[in-house]
Parts: C-alpha cells; structure tokens; sequence
C-alpha cells in the first residue's frame, strides 16, 4: 500500500482555509503519510467570478504556517480546460450527454432531481448546459469511515451537469478527470460530498477509469446548522493559532492527542498525527458539532 498510495487536497480558492478546511487536510495529510504515500495539492479554480483575489497564495501560506508539506507541483484545474474539453465532446458525441436549456424556475419543485425535460429535444450546445444521461441503476460503494452507501441515479438525481450554461465545467467532471491524471488511490474529503460520490463512480465507470477509495470525514457544522465554509463567513485560520487548532482538528477526527503537545510546534503535532493514525476512531457520522471542540 505504502508505495501505491497517492492522496490529494483540492481546495476552492473562493475564500481563505478555514476550520473544516484544517480537518478535511489534515484527514487526507495524515492518510497519506501514515500509508507511507504521497499527498498532493490541487486548487480547484474552476469557478474565476467566485474566486477571491489573492486567495490562492494566502491558502498555500497557510498550508505551510500549519506544517503541511506537498509532494510534486502544484495543479490548477484552470490549466486543465482542453482536458475537459475533449471529454465532454466526447460524451456528447456518443449521445451520452446532451444539450439542456432548462432555467432554475422550471426545476423549482423537482427536489433537485432532474425530470429529464431536454432529454430528447436536440437543443444546440449555444447558450446551454450539458448534462449526461444517467442509468436506471443503484450504485453503491463502501466509504472507509461511513460504510455502505446507496442512491439510485435516475430516481434521486436524475441526469446532472457536467458543463454549466455560462461554459464553465462542473465540478463533477473535472474531478474525476483529475484524479485519474494525477493517479490518486484515495480520496479522503468532507461527508458534504458523500452525495457525489455515485456520480463520480458512474462517470469513471463510463470513461473507463480507475476507482480511487473513498473516506468522508464529518463535516463540521455551526450552531445554527450550517456547515463551516467560506459563504457563512467562518473564520479563517490564523498562523498564530497553528498549534491550538491542529489540535482541536486531531480531536475533530478522533484521534487523541496527549496534553504534553500543548505548545507543540506543527511540525511536531503532524509527525504525532501520522504515527498514531487511526482511522477507526474517527466518528462515524456525517455532520459534527464544531461547538463540541472548543
């Protein structure tokens, strides 16, 4: 496993790291390391009108303020777009995706599952979505931390998008493409993604790529129940705080960090984290009070 394993961190430079973002890394950081694996970086920046100036080299300083080391360079899916190109053309020519003009308003009261309403119209490409014909079929896969999960395609999503109407790509497609091209074995990511987990194994499953392992870790949730992120303005990580939080993370995932690291470089709190990774002990559950580790 040790020289099989490649894992990544992909974040959205929409905004700066935050706490839930210190989880997601460190989860797939200590994976990495603990497997004896390499541990990638990739921005994300798929989306430029959500991209906040100068986000991403603030999250590369922070990454580096809190100890945390990448192999390899640093990629951009913003320099992968002719990738994406061909594999939507692709798909498109082969009829496995299609044309849809459907606006926001027509889809109000569909639960988010797609009724198909372009399916078969033959739209042009101009100034719509693509979206790709899913299965009448159940897929299912074994998450390292949450077990077995479900969801029927064509009854709880119904076919999804994989080019927005404005041209940029979703977030769908460009992930698996990347993940393939940069080899990762195992995607470890907050449980908000669960839900696109089967989209994702149907798309490599179509392409004919390789199938990483899957680990969600619980995603970190406020008092009034939203989930930390850069769109309720949580907080972002201050280098000075490095120590405290790296170890209010640890706990965030189970792990048990002893009280004689109070005080602990990072460096130092990261090595403790790789050499007693244990990833049975991470709770299994989807969401988690953030609260509950102060």
């Amino acid at each position: 496993m040790s020289t099989l394993y490649i894992g990544r961190f992909a974040p959205t430079p929409s905004g700066y790291l935050h706490f839930g973002s210190l989880v997601a890394a460190l989860a797939s950081y200590l994976d990495a390391r603990a497997a004896g694996g390499r541990w990638l970086l990739r921005m994300e920046d798929l989306d430029p009108p959500r991209e906040m100036p100068g986000a991403q080299d603030a999250i590369l300083r922070t990454l580096e303020a809190y100890g945390f080391e990448w192999d390899g360079e640093i990629v951009r899916q913003s320099e992968r777009i002719a990738d994406y190109v061909a594999v939507l053309t692709r798909l498109y020519d082969q009829g496995l995706a299609y044309a849809c003009t459907c606006s926001r308003r027509q889809l109000e009261g569909y639960a988010g599952i797609y009724p198909g309403f372009c399916r078969n119209a033959c739209h042009p490409q101009q100034d719509a979505a693509i979206r790709l014909r899913v299965p009448n079929l159940q897929y299912q896969f074994t998450d390292r931390v949450q077990g077995e999960f479900r969801q029927h395609l064509s009854h709880e999503v119904g076919d999804f998008v994989i080019r927005r109407r404005d041209g940029l790509f979703a977030y769908q497609l460009a992930v698996i493409l990347d993940d393939a091209w940069q080899g990762v074995t195992d995607v470890v990511r907050g449980a908000d993604l669960l839900d696109s987990t089967p989209r994702q194994l149907y798309l490599q499953e179509l392409l004919g790529l390789p199938q990483p392992r899957y680990l969600h870790v619980p995603l970190l949730i406020q008092p009034d129940g939203h989930k930390l992120g850069k769109s309720y303005r949580s907080p972002p990580l201050s280098a000075d705080q490095a120590g405290p939080l790296l170890q209010r993370a640890l706990r965030a995932l189970g792990q048990q960090p002893p009280p004689e690291l109070q005080g602990c470089p990072p460096g130092q709190l990261l090595a403790w984290g790789v050499s007693h990774w244990d990833v049975t002990r991470i709770p299994r559950q989807r969401t988690l009070a953030e609260a509950e580790l102060r």
